[in-house]
């Protein structure tokens, strides 16, 4: 099961999107894949509205990860409220 998460969030100067994986096969922890602001923040939000990956809107979380790289994994701070969204999103999964 595959679940990539994108985050959004207006309030900043620009624009900010990032994308969180997690492949529980494979994966022992959930990493960022993408960080995106501006113009290109909005591609990867409307990449992800094309393909029915979900959105989660969370600014505390967003501002969290922000300062993050690129296939850095997750800090231990950061488990509850990921596996949370990723329950959620596993919930909805099995709904439709």
């Amino acid at each position: 099961m595959s679940y990539r998460r994108f985050n959004f969030k207006n309030n900043f100067k620009e624009k900010r999107a990032i994308a969180v994986h997690y492949e529980n096969s494979t994966d022992s922890l959930p990493k960022i894949i993408s960080n995106r602001k501006g113009n290109m923040a909005q591609e990867l939000i409307e990449m992800a509205e094309e393909r029915n990956i979900p959105l989660e809107e969370d600014t505390s979380l967003l501002s969290n990860l922000l300062d993050m790289d690129l296939g850095e994994n997750i800090p231990p701070q950061l488990y509850s409220v990921i596996a949370e969204i990723f329950l959620l999103l596993q919930n909805l999964e099995k709904d439709s």
